[in-house]
């Protein structure tokens, strides 16, 4: 399968951390390379190409970010071994020397998490302005809008109007998904499901429609080829699209558009955005043992995971390296 559309889900997690700040937010220049919206649906990892230094960092930035993703860059390869190692024996549950795909998949499972709800401890006392643990639609609306609400005429006449005008009523619509109890505030596990709705089951929706709106330029309530094609890619320069282009519209209309009528409804973004049948943390957790796994017992020693450190230095099994920043008492 293609990588185009890979992380969505990312743009969702990190792009609106990235939004989240007392200042108002900018309107983003569309890209010029490829812009990815879903989780990684890899081929069968038995048909991936082989490994090198690159493709371990395009997992390391398709998860993380870039500038996160130099973080393992900090230490020497004899400190990242050893501070390996020590991880090595806490994902190795059962004490039995041996690291199984299932162990490797709990463990990447319990560091996302764990990325998740820190970044939400990062910026929650920004929203909580009162101090109560909560934090409530008028807090965080404040907090995100309050000069854009006390200023409006600076902003009358200039892009971010709009950019404010749009993105408002947007977060409020979240916010209320997020608030189950319907009480206008967010415990911290419902500020958690407002910055991070893909992660949870019944904010879903809001990730199908949000991508929905973004990409359909014309209103129709639809995605066309061209809406699909121009949400990844923009020409600079009048002139041939690259292949990976040419490579997307073909995924398109070959695997986007279910029924073959041109475009994607609702239920066609969320294959797309949201597949399934796929798990990431499994398929991270068998291409780890896969690709690492010499004697083929399909279960790894920690002398095969060192000798393949690099592969779990750029892996989502040790954060990205930010476990191996971290002193063993830390972790």
């Amino acid at each position: 399968m293609a990588r185009g559309g890979r992380d969505r889900l990312l743009g969702f997690a990190l792009g609106l951390l990235l939004a989240l700040a007392l200042a108002p937010r900018a309107l983003r220049a569309k890209p010029t390379v490829r812009k990815e919206r879903v989780v990684r649906p890899d081929s069968e990892l038995g048909e991936r190409p082989p490994e090198d230094n690159q493709s371990f960092q395009y997992d390391h930035e398709a998860f993380l970010g870039k500038e996160d993703s130099k973080t393992f860059d900090q230490l020497t390869s004899e400190e990242s071994k050893e501070r390996l190692g020590k991880i090595v024996d806490r994902i190795d549950s059962d004490g039995d020397s041996f690291v199984t795909t299932e162990e490797l998949k709990t463990w990447i499972k319990r560091v996302q998490k764990r990325y998740i709800y820190d970044n939400v401890a990062k910026v929650w006392k920004d929203y909580d302005r009162d101090k109560d643990d909560k934090i409530s639609w008028e807090e965080y609306k404040q907090a995100t809008y309050g000069y854009y609400l006390g200023n409006p005429a600076e902003f009358q006449d200039t892009s971010d109007h709009h950019t404010f005008k749009k993105m408002l009523p947007r977060d409020e619509r979240r916010f209320k998904a997020a608030d189950l109890d319907g009480d206008q505030t967010a415990t911290r596990e419902e500020f958690t499901a407002f910055l991070h709705p893909e992660e949870f089951e019944h904010m879903k929706e809001i990730v199908v429609l949000e991508t929905l709106e973004d990409i359909d330029k014309n209103g129709d309530g639809f995605v066309d080829q061209d809406e699909y094609i121009a949400d990844m890619f923009s020409h600079e320069e009048n002139g041939p699209e690259p292949d990976w282009v040419l490579s997307e519209r073909e995924q398109f209309n070959e695997f986007r558009d279910l029924n073959k009528d041109g475009k994607l409804d609702k239920d066609e973004i969320r294959h797309w955005i949201l597949p399934q049948d796929y798990d990431h943390a499994q398929a991270e957790a068998r291409h780890l043992v896969y690709e690492s796994d010499k004697d083929k017992d399909e279960k790894l020693t920690k002398e095969e995971i060192l000798e393949n450190w690099n592969m779990f230095v750029g892996s989502q099994a040790t954060n990205y390296g930010e476990d191996l920043t971290k002193n063993h008492d830390e972790l």
